[in-house]
């Protein structure tokens, strides 16, 4: 995480404390999706609301609405966050943050078929699911599904960028 200069974002690293990226692969129309989500999670200096606020000025910040429409990443140019994906991990980069995780196969199988990741960024705290620990598919399916989730999440189709072309 970088500081940022803009009065609508955050304004320190510490404003966001947090921010976990998991990957995963699920079935959809088409053959398996590649999922990205990211989450606070609540350790700001400011605690917990303030993690989740920073988060949306962020998004907010960047053009992302939460709770909003899709946003294509094919279509809009200019977008302020992008994936790279190389050596196995899955980077997402925005002016205010760089965050990766480690993908897994099928994650990158998806990925190297689609050309692009759904992105889900939310607001909504989950501090259980920690750097680190493994975390269960059950409770990954019923975090990400959730429609608190989902209605406090920016979405994006996120094109994939890697470093060979």
């Amino acid at each position: 995480m970088t500081s940022t200069s803009s009065a609508t974002l955050p304004s320190r690293p510490a404003d966001l404390g947090t921010i976990v990226v998991l990957a995963w692969s699920g079935e959809a129309p088409g053959g398996d999706m590649p999922y990205l989500l990211a989450y606070p999670l609540g350790d700001a200096e400011g605690g917990p609301e303030a993690s989740s606020s920073a988060v949306e000025r962020l998004l907010e910040g960047s053009g992302l609405p939460v709770g909003g429409d899709l946003v294509d990443g094919f279509a809009r140019s200019g977008l302020p966050v992008s994936l790279l994906v190389e050596a196995g991990q899955a980077v997402v980069s925005m002016a205010q943050l760089k965050a990766q995780c480690q993908a897994p196969r099928e994650w990158l199988e998806a990925v190297g078929v689609r050309g692009f990741a759904y992105f889900v960024f939310t607001t909504r705290l989950w501090p259980e699911a920690v750097p680190g620990r493994h975390v269960d598919p059950a409770a990954l399916a019923a975090f990400a599904g959730s429609e608190e989730t989902l209605k406090q999440a920016a979405h994006v189709v996120l094109p994939v960028r890697s470093l060979r072309g």
